[in-house]
């Protein structure tokens, strides 16, 4: 009765914000009707180019891209971008603390688990800190660039990176929509995004969400709302100004999941709860700020000024299974799960300035389009960490001293909670300053060249206030790229790309010194397909990437790290998204992924020993998406109903182990129709015969389990 008067508190707290925006967006949109049309005609910059990308089609980038529309998400009923990137085969879930933030692999590697997974948004670095993961509203689209792509970004892995760009003010034009939604454990959700005119030359656009509800998992209720406007203001007919803002706030205890002895996955329930609800929940907040300049020169030449600043903080307390076999009481009777207690407070700032130049001009035959830009990114976090660790089982400790739990039938709140000691007080600073220069020469109508260059000065600097011990270290970086497109037919072209780059570590060394970056090597080479007159596209690509200087532990020094690990990774991919006759939308995605370690090395985290060959951890080889939607006239309504097949193969589950989850098929069905003019009912069903999955895992005792069957619906009104 509790959990459903909060959450019909919720939805009535919700309900008027949602329309009032409404209400507002659709009184301005006749308003706008009559005038709109004709202030529009004065606007010359209409959207924002995306910085990185430059004026050119898909199919003349040496590089693999996908990309995943609003429209896409909306259909499946997506609201976490961790869910929206199983969409591509090419990306694969890695370990999210707990739910708390975003981490993923593309193309096998995925930098620093000890990190969320970094990402652009609005071609601005802007997925680092520690904000909670990332909400699908305000999402215009998710693009996945594949492959060498540091010569212009600069920081990353050598796999690729995702790019998301953000529903942004949309000048001359009012439109609005709202949607509430109930679905699978009593969980409420309300949006709304809408457009407004106010004059011919700004345009406010305002999208709100609010969500509460339970989830499979025992003990564990999640809380979360997020507030995203746009702002744009023409300052002329060619000048385009943009601010966006975000503030989104994540509740959720923190939870590491199950654990599996034996290779058994039924050991527990895949809803049982191991931590102690008595800890509460872990809370993520982050705000962000964006504002970017787009001043079209002339119809060659173009420039894009714009920074950005987030701020994050996590805080809260978790009791997690301990991972040292010498100190876990569940390896003597199979049932007594001894638990660290950890408290943490990751407080970080990140903020970005850059500037591009992009244009054309011919030199003799030749023509080129360039990019010339520069950028300086300074991020900045505090970390302090406190740790309870359960004695040595040498030392015959108590269930108290152990902080332990029956697995197979808990007592929370048994012991009073333990206080942990301060593991870690730090502070990090990396600042990289940043040039680069990309030139695409056109050689003939059929043969366009790419050749491209960074340069990167890093400083690294730590604070170590445990040891009262400062680090601090420059590092300077080239990056070249090269690539070549080559037209063999209207719909078929082919390509190849080479680039390096790096990811800098975290750290030092037994003596304070700061490890220099990964470096990293990258080949492709593909073919794609435009069908249809353009309407069903596609890529055909093979890679290889390599990359060195990855930490491993220094035997010698226990605690501290050595830059010696290698790793390489190498597949095939192949995506084809679009539009087939008859309304049918279809969306393939299907990748091979041989990743593994090319040095002998001893995890740092775990101390097992890493052979040459061993794959690496969370990286199946087979992973396949796939759907197909039709829409319809059903008497005088549109519909569409749609279903999709996700599979994922086998994967190594622990680091220098035999460990592995087992592949898995998950099914999913999806469809909506309008009850009335303007107005939708919608709905899915994911993981439709409940399979029993495992999202990602750490070790056999911080295992992932993932969603049962689980069912949304909902109305959705547009103005």
């Amino acid at each position: 009765m509790l959990r459903f008067t909060r959450n019909r508190r919720l939805l009535a707290g919700t309900l008027p914000f949602v329309m009032a925006l409404t209400t507002s967006g659709g009184a301005l949109a006749e308003e706008a009707g009559a005038e709109g049309d004709e202030r529009s005609e004065a606007i010359t910059v209409n959207g924002v180019r995306q910085a990185y990308r430059g004026d050119f089609a898909v199919s003349e980038i040496p590089q693999s891209i996908a990309e995943i529309d609003a429209q896409t998400l909306e259909q499946n009923g997506i609201q976490r971008l961790t869910d929206a990137l199983d969409l591509n085969a090419s990306v694969v879930r890695q370990n999210t603390l707990g739910g708390l933030w975003d981490a993923f692999a593309i193309r096998g590697f995925a930098g620093d688990e000890n990190m969320p997974t970094g990402y652009l948004v609005n071609g601005f670095n802007g997925g680092r800190g520690f904000g909670g993961q990332r909400d699908a509203a305000g999402i215009e689209r998710v693009e996945v660039l594949k492959g060498p792509a540091a010569a212009l970004i600069g920081r990353g892995e050598p796999g690729g990176t995702i790019n998301l760009v953000t529903k942004q003010a949309e000048l001359g034009r009012s439109f609005g929509m709202a949607a509430m939604q109930y679905g699978s454990w009593d969980r409420v959700r309300g949006e709304a995004d809408v457009n407004v005119a106010l004059t011919g030359g700004l345009t406010v656009r305002l999208i709100g969400y609010a969500e509460d509800g339970d989830t499979f998992r025992d003990h564990v209720h999640q809380s979360r709302w997020g507030f995203l406007p746009s702002v744009g203001l023409t300052l002329g007919p060619d000048t385009r100004l943009t601010y966006d803002l975000e503030k989104t706030r994540v509740s959720v205890p923190f939870d590491r999941g199950i654990v599996v002895l034996d290779g058994n996955f039924d050991t527990v329930s895949r809803s049982r709860f191991l931590g102690e609800p008595g800890d509460g929940d872990t809370v993520a907040r982050a705000e962000w700020h964006q504002l970017r300049l787009d001043h079209q020169f002339s119809d060659r030449w173009s420039l894009l000024v714009g920074g950005s600043l987030r701020d994050t903080l996590l805080t809260g307390f978790s009791s997690d299974a301990e991972t040292a076999a010498a100190r876990q009481a569940l390896y003597t009777d199979g049932r007594s799960l001894s638990r660290q207690r950890r408290s943490r407070r990751y407080d970080a700032r990140h903020y970005v300035l850059r500037a591009e130049l992009a244009g054309e001009f011919d030199t003799g035959a030749l023509t080129h389009r360039v990019l010339i830009g520069a950028d300086y990114d300074n991020f900045d976090y505090k970390q302090l960490f406190l740790r309870f660790r359960p004695p040595a089982l040498s030392t015959n400790p108590t269930a108290q001293q152990g902080n332990v739990i029956d697995i197979l039938d808990p007592v929370y709140g048994r012991f009073p909670l333990p206080v942990g000691a301060t593991m870690m007080d730090r502070t990090d600073l990396q600042r990289s300053m940043g040039a680069y220069v990309q030139d695409q020469m056109e050689v003939t109508d059929r043969l366009q060249v790419r050749i491209g260059a960074r340069f990167d000065h890093l400083i690294l600097e730590t604070d170590n206030r445990l040891t009262s011990q400062n680090s601090r270290r420059k590092r300077s970086r080239f990056s070249p790229q090269a690539g070549v497109v080559y037209e063999l037919s209207d719909p078929v072209t082919i390509y190849a790309a080479y680039g390096q780059g790096f990811r800098a570590n975290v750290g030092t060394d037994v003596n304070g010194q700061i490890f220099d970056p990964e470096n990293s090597e990258s080949f492709e080479a593909g073919a794609k397909l435009s069908l249809l007159g353009g309407m069903l596209t596609g890529t055909l690509s093979v890679f290889h990437l390599a990359k060195a200087n990855v930490l491993a532990t220094d035997p010698s020094a226990p605690g501290f790290s050595l830059a010696l690990g290698k790793a390489r990774s190498r597949g095939a991919e192949f995506d084809l998204a679009g539009k087939l006759p008859g309304r049918v939308d279809v969306l393939v995605s299907y990748a091979y992924v041989d990743a593994e370690a090319r040095s002998a090395m001893v995890d740092p985290n775990t101390s097992f020993q890493v052979k040459v060959g061993d794959a690496l951890v969370n990286i199946p080889k087979h992973n396949l998406n796939m759907q197909i939607a039709k829409s319809f006239t059903l008497g005088e309504r549109e519909a569409q109903i749609g279903v999709g097949m996700q599979y994922v193969g086998k994967r190594r589950g622990e680091t220098g182990t035999d460990f592995m989850l087992p592949s898995h098929r998950l099914f999913r069905l999806f469809g909506k129709i309008d009850v009335m003019e303007h107005l939708e009912l919608f709905g899915a069903v994911t993981n439709l015969f409940d399979e029993h999955w495992y999202a990602n895992s750490y070790s056999p005792l911080w295992v992932q389990p993932g969603t049962p069957r689980t069912g949304i619906i909902g109305l959705r009104a547009r103005f």
